[in-house]
This record gives C-alpha cells, structure tokens and sequence, in this order.
C-alpha cells in the first residue's frame, strides 16, 4: 500500500482534523453508490479507508511515523531492536550468552514467550508485553448492509405532471405514498432509505424506477404537454367559449372569430414540472372540424366561393 499521508493528500505534520476533512473529502467523492461501474473508483475508496484508519488510531500513526510498522499495520522489521541477543554463527560473538540476556530484570526469561510474541502470539500478549505490535490483526469490515429492492412503479400520464402522490405496495407488503420529485420524467429513480432486505449491518434500499404511461390525446415535448383540439365551423368562423381537458381539468378556451385551424393556444402552468420547482405549459393546436354530413353546409354554402387564394404564398 502506498503512504497512507500521499493517499490522503496530507503532510506528516497533519492535525487530526486536517486528516479527517481529507478523508471525508475524498470518501464523498469515491463512494461506490456515486461511483457505480467504476471498479477503479471502490478500489481507491477502499485504500483511503485503510489508509484514514491508520493515521485516525494515534498509536498506529506513531508507530508508523517511527519506521515500526508499514502502512498495512505489519510489523517492519520483526526483529528490529533486540540487540546483539540473537547472533548467528560461531566464536567469540556465535551462540546464545547468558549475559546477552542482561537488562531483562528477571532472573530467568522464557525463550518460549519471546518468540510466541515474535511469530504470532503477539495479539494475546497484553499491551506493553514484550510481544506489543507483532501479529496484530486487521480491523475486521463493517457487517454489510442488506441488499437492494427493486420496484418498477407505473404513473398515469397526468398524475405525473401534476405531481400526484403515488401509492406503492413494498416486498413485506406495507404500502406507502410517494410524492413524485421535481422534473420527473419516465426512469426516473427514487431511493427509499431503509426499505431494502434486512442485513446484519441494517436494511438496504427501496430503489424504484418511474414509468409513465402514454396518454391518448395529450404528448409530452420537454417541459410542455401538447394537444390537439378540435373545434366546429361555426366555433371558427363566428367565435366561442369552449371547454379544454389540461393534466390539471378542464378549463374554458375562448376562441376570437375568425380563428384558422392550426392555430396554437397556450395554457401557463399546465405542463409537466422542471427540477427547479416551476411548470411547463400546455400548448393547444385548433383543428377545424366539419360534420360528418355536410349536406346542409353545403346547401349554405351553394353559390359562394372563397376567393381568398390561401395557397398564394406557396407559390401554386
């Protein structure tokens, strides 16, 4: 593992609040759940955790600082300041003497205790024994959370631009009402904290996809919803109040006399909402519509003709 200080971005003469900021930092910034498909990114989490746990445990840090053990928290070098005690070969400095054993304070030592501390038994020796730092065990993981549940929740099409409450029904069969966020849109996803499986280390997460369905005469385009309107000759022609359908009711359009077909009507607030709390519009096309029997407009009409020449300004 690297220095646990260039992992965090810190100088060696970091304080422990200069060291905890570093590590929030950067655990926000590579969190799995913002960092999903990036294996990359959960491995250098996963480093800056190991390396905040280090420097975080004041006597870890210490010992660190002083070369006794590496940024895994294993020991250095097992055997670094026992002197001239384990001298190897023969002659005069070969063998074991019994005056290498001086500055023990006891009479006699047990071999048998020193190298249990060396090689392994140093995690049951109590603290300041002479097996302090040796096999030392690894902080064990956080228990995991449960996992995940999906849900897939479907929308009317006006319910979801308006903004109506949802009613889901969860997996231990409790039902909750949803308020739908800001600038929903079809896959929008929604977090439920805590309404996942249950796991030792607490519950996962509800994570439910939105899906609008479609409607039959209004469309989305945007933040706006569109329509078309049919209206009746006479409506065109003489003018009108006429009734609307909006994702919100029914309002009253009125129509000037005179009024083309295509032309486009808008309704302020009637679309969908954005993210930013405001609404859309609804935008009404009107498309004039002749009965099905004209028989009797036509005998209206018998003799007259339009001479307006509509198509002029297409050049036919």
């Amino acid at each position: 593992m690297a220095d646990p200080y260039a992992t965090l971005g810190v100088s060696r003469s970091a304080d422990d609040a200069e060291i905890k900021s570093a590590y929030r930092k950067l655990a926000k910034e590579l969190h799995p759940d913002r960092n999903k498909g990036k294996p990359d990114a959960s491995e250098r989490f996963s480093k800056v955790t190991q390396a905040y746990d280090l420097l975080s445990d004041k006597t870890k840090r210490a010992q660190f600082d002083r070369g006794e053990i590496d940024a895994d928290g294993n020991p250095a070098n097992p055997f670094a300041g026992m002197g001239g005690g384990f001298r190897g070969g023969g002659g005069p400095q070969g063998g074991f003497r019994p005056e290498d054993m001086q500055g023990f304070g006891a009479e006699g030592v047990d071999l048998g205790d020193i190298f249990e501390g060396l090689f392994g038994g140093g995690a049951r020796r109590p603290a300041g024994g002479m097996g302090g730092g040796f096999g030392q065990q690894r902080r064990p993981p956080p228990p995991q959370k449960g996992a995940d549940i999906a849900y897939r929740l479907r929308v009317g099409f006006a319910d979801a631009a308006a903004r109506k409450d949802q009613r889901i029904t969860l997996a231990d069969g409790k039902t909750i009402d949803l308020k739908l966020p800001a600038g929903v849109e079809d896959g929008t996803q929604m977090r439920l904290k805590g309404k996942g499986e249950q796991g030792p280390g607490g519950s996962g997460d509800g994570i439910v996809t939105i899906s609008i369905d479609k409607h039959k005469f209004f469309r989305r385009e945007g933040d706006d919803v569109r329509m078309d309107l049919p209206i009746t000759l006479d409506e065109a022609v003489g003018g009108a109040k006429v009734k609307c359908p909006t994702v919100d009711g029914t309002v009253m359009l009125t129509i000037k006399p005179g009024t083309h077909g295509g032309t486009v009507m808008r309704l302020k607030g009637k679309g969908f909402s954005r993210k930013a709390g405001s609404r859309g519009d609804q935008l009404v096309t009107l498309e004039i519509q002749l009965p099905e029997d004209i028989s009797e407009l036509a005998k209206r009409l018998e003799g007259w003709q339009d001479d307006s020449k509509p198509r002029s300004k297409l050049g036919v």
